[in-house]
């Protein structure tokens, strides 16, 4: 950028130019602004705070002169004060230089210092409200929701959505989504958390209930694109448990190539959440989970989203004990076995079903026969989506998919059942996640495939009918 010239002014400069001179030197800095007014009055300018101390002056040596100029301000032939916002100036001219001019100038130069003060305090206040953004995000994982909320001045607000983003231009997307956010929130009410984090981008947008997916990802899939960042975002999840979300993103982010984004626990256009309308969604999963009360609802949807009671306390800020203790009255309330597969995939789905409005309705049992609710997709739609799901595999993988997904993703016993080494089913499951182009270590990922498997099962998806050859199991 080309500075001020620091010229005098010629009696022949217009208004517009001896204006255009001092906001040319206003953009550069206030050092600069002062130079430039001192050169058009041909005189010396200073810059005084309300201290007394000088801000900046042209030339050095009018400091003094100018401070005490502006400690006591007095009606004088050679001198013209002006306050500003948060300073004084004092301008004194050369003696060829008309009163009207020397106006001009030190108004001019108050109207961009007031303009720098306003953009200066607006600079202070994006920060002091990014770090505020950092504060809630961290008392969030930290579990601390209620002093996050208080911090934010949100209310209303139960659920929240995580999403990280890592690429090389985070630090522009960043500043970006701020403007965006500021012109289109109010600033006393939140409704997302924007961040720097480490290495990732983080939004966390924050919703009275739990939101359609489906409405969120679109906004999500467009930042990734316009700014070439690699993404992941969780579901939408209870505030008290937002850890776990975190962690769902940070996983799914790793496998997704920049400009793009992965939904943590999505299985795309073939997910149930996609493809059951959420109205249908909504009633059986009311229904299933109208006997939990907040705390067994919340434990729940912690224990069957971390895989683990260890994970699950971690999550709640509870002791393993109390969620074991609270597993047990959960599986009695609803009358079912919690460590069977079937049971945790069903669960898993109605937990993850976003809210709406539906009349109340008796509680129903949960059926483990049919794997996939008739209340959901019909018999038939349900086998046709179970095949779509599972066509690109042949019948060793899914013969090995289905063991796994029943020994809820744990590879030892699943390994033994098959009489397959841990190594060969691990390099299995890989070449499964690849056909499938699905992330496995998601648990709502793993829940659905359970429920595909057990759909289209038949006698012969069992571990003896792998094929093997001299004793060793190969695949054809």
């Amino acid at each position: 950028m080309t500075t001020s010239s620091a010229e005098p002014a010629s009696p022949e400069e217009s208004r517009y130019q001896v204006m255009r001179r001092l906001t040319r030197a206003a953009a550069h800095s206030d050092a600069q602004l002062i130079t430039e007014a001192a050169a058009l009055a041909d005189g010396w300018v200073v810059l005084v705070d309300l201290m007394g101390d000088v801000i900046c002056s042209t030339p050095r040596t009018a400091g003094p002169e100018g401070v005490r100029a502006a400690a006591h301000p007095r009606p004088l032939p050679h001198l013209t004060i002006r306050r500003t916002t948060d300073a004084v100036l004092v301008v004194s001219p050369g003696p060829a230089v008309a009163t009207a001019r020397v106006a001009l100038i030190a108004e001019t130069c108050v109207d961009l210092l007031r303009i720098q003060a306003r953009v200066h305090r607006a600079e202070e206040t994006l920060r002091a409200e990014q770090r505020l953004h950092s504060a809630a995000l961290h008392l969030l994982l930290n579990g601390q929701v209620v002093l996050a909320l208080k911090v934010l001045g949100t209310v209303g607000v139960t659920h929240a959505t995580v999403c990280r983003f890592t690429g090389t231009a985070i630090q522009a997307a960043h500043q970006a989504l701020w403007r965006t956010a500021q012109a289109s929130t109010p600033q006393n009410t939140p409704r997302a958390l924007i961040c720097i984090e480490g290495a990732n981008l983080v939004i966390v947008l924050l919703h009275s209930g739990s939101p359609d997916i489906r409405k969120v990802l679109p906004r999500l899939s467009a930042i990734a694109e316009r700014h070439h960042l690699a993404g992941g975002v969780s579901d939408p999840v209870p505030l008290d448990i937002i850890a776990t979300a975190w962690s769902e993103a940070g996983t799914a982010r790793l496998n997704v190539s920049a400009g793009q984004i992965i939904s943590a626990t999505g299985m795309g256009a073939k997910g149930l959440l996609q493809l059951v309308p959420v109205h249908r969604l909504s009633a059986w999963s009311a229904a299933i989970l109208q006997p939990l009360g907040r705390d067994q609802h919340r434990t729940l949807e912690a224990y069957l989203r971390s895989g683990s009671a260890q994970a699950a306390a971690s999550a709640l800020d509870v002791s393993e004990g109390t969620v074991r203790t609270r597993l047990r009255g959960i599986s009695s309330a609803l009358a079912v076995e919690l460590d069977n597969a079937t049971v945790q995939a069903q669960l898993l789905l109605a937990v993850r079903t976003p809210t709406a409005p539906i009349k109340a309705r008796s509680p129903a049992c949960l059926i483990t026969h049919p794997p996939l609710p008739t209340e959901l997709l019909s018999p038939d739609n349900a086998y046709q989506w179970a095949a779509d799901v599972l066509e690109p595999l042949d019948a060793p993988l899914r013969i090995a998919l289905r063991s796994w997904l029943q020994h809820r993703g744990r590879t030892a016993p699943a390994a033994s059942e098959l009489r397959l080494s841990r190594s060969t089913l691990t390099e299995w499951l890989s070449k499964i996640g690849d056909a499938l182009h699905l992330d496995l270590q998601s648990a709502a990922v793993r829940a659905e495939l359970h429920l595909a498997a057990e759909t289209i099962a038949t006698s012969e998806d069992a571990p003896d009918f792998l094929p093997r050859r001299g004793g060793r199991t190969y695949r054809n």
